[in-house]
């Protein structure tokens, strides 16, 4: 029986994409990263002291930091494959330690957000980079570290407010620039970085194949997935304490359960990385949309609300990171899909607050967990279409999903792909 060609060998003598202790930076990376999105809302009453600021004012201090991550994810990917990764790094880390320190040292609130702007570029930077790298670098392993990296990105988020909380927010100056001190040093880790890598990969599985024919709406719907993945997670940060005083429950009681939310999707993360070795990534975001959307309706009944929101919190854990390699497998284009899911995230982020607090003027806030059920819907809905259009496909004669094949984290061609012989 006719054999296809054999699929080419992962060279041997070139190390991992990122040495041990350049793991142990990046995750520290992404505590920083979520420290420092987490501070802005925290130091708001200071920031008002500060600079006679409204509470919508002082509240441009997060949204300019969002919009320098959109654009600073957009910039990166332009110029990934013309400029090394640890230039790359480098610059996303230089950049948010001059941001941060000027927003600690800023005399007037404009160059506050110009540093707020410069500190949410680097932060698109490293967001985007960390991401995409880890997505390719570590073969079959990828999804575990994904959700590994992930997870330190809360264990930043929680960490923020807790440091404004144990300092006092008239102390935010101090706090921004410790965090730049820490990203400056981060600089120092860069050596153990690979700049050009051909990471082991799994093969295209039976979800993959086909995909070159069906690129746009693939990537579609992916970003419809991360979209509307990021208005549920933003939806219940955001709306989980107006939600549970609506129905009862102290200020106090709120708040705390809207942390153990946070807590429980840092942990949930940490717990799904073994997972991720012995079932698909299909299989685990068909499961974690299922669980959300179950914990969501159950959210509606007054009683039950904070520990189904914590539910939430677990279930939606590991779609961000576990969705970006099926997305590199599936996407021929994935280097550049992945920045546009990325951006497409953040900007669910910055939707989120307007966007849903319209739909509750139309309705009330004791229907919150409702329509966030129907997004998470949407999502398991999107998640179902993608598995159908992969096994709508035949797998082609000489594929074998068992052997690893080359993915170059630069501009790799497919033609080059398919010219490489066998060493």
């Amino acid at each position: 029986m006719a054999q296809g060609p054999a699929a080419p060998k992962a060279p041997t003598n070139h190390p991992p994409l990122f040495s041990p202790t350049a793991v142990v930076a990046s995750c520290v990376g992404f505590i920083l990263i979520g420290a420092l999105q987490s501070l802005y809302g925290p130091a708001i009453p200071a920031l008002r002291q500060d600079f006679g600021l409204s509470p919508s004012g002082a509240g441009l201090g997060l949204s300019a930091h969002f919009i320098g991550g959109v654009t600073g994810v957009l910039a990166f990917d332009r110029v990934h494959g013309r400029a090394s990764n640890r230039m790359l790094l480098g610059a996303s880390y230089g950049l948010m330690a001059v941001g941060s320190l000027g927003f600690a040292l800023s005399p007037t609130w404009p160059l506050a957000l110009l540093a707020a702007l410069v500190t949410g570029f680097g932060f698109g930077g490293i967001d985007y980079g960390l991401n995409q790298l880890f997505a390719v670098g570590f073969g079959r392993r990828s999804p575990a570290m994904l959700n590994i990296l992930n997870a330190h990105f809360g264990v930043g988020a929680i960490a923020g407010p807790a440091l404004i909380g144990l300092f006092g927010a008239q102390h935010y100056a101090g706090i921004f620039g410790a965090f730049a001190v820490l990203a400056a040093a981060l600089l120092f880790t860069l050596g153990g970085v690979r700049d050009r890598e051909q990471a082991a990969e799994p093969a295209a599985d039976p979800t993959a194949v086909g995909a070159a024919r069906r690129t746009g709406p693939i990537l579609g719907v992916f970003v419809l997935l991360y979209v509307l993945n990021v208005l549920v997670e933003a939806g219940v940060g955001g709306w989980e304490p107006t939600h549970l005083e609506t129905v009862g429950y102290t200020a106090a009681t709120a708040a705390s359960a809207t942390s153990v939310y946070w807590l429980m999707m840092t942990v949930g993360r940490f717990l799904v990385a073994p997972l991720t070795l012995r079932y698909s990534e299909p299989t685990i975001l068909v499961v974690s949309n299922t669980g959300m959307a179950i914990c969501l309706l159950t959210a509606a009944v007054p009683a039950l609300a904070p520990y189904a929101y914590a539910g939430v919190g677990l279930f939606i854990a590991p779609i961000f990171p576990t969705g970006l390699p099926w997305l590199n497998r599936t996407v021929p284009t994935a280097r550049r899909a992945g920045a546009l899911v990325i951006a497409a995230s953040m900007v669910g982020g910055v939707a989120a607050g307007p966007s849903l607090g319209k739909a509750i003027e139309i309705s009330s806030v004791r229907v919150v967990p409702l329509i966030l059920f129907v997004l998470t819907a949407a999502c398991l809905a999107a998640v179902a279409w993608l598995i159908r259009i992969g096994h709508a496909t035949p797998m082609p004669t000489g594929v074998n999903v068992a052997e690893p094949v080359l993915v170059n984290t630069t501009d790799v061609t497919r033609k080059e792909r398919e010219g490489m012989s066998d060493t």
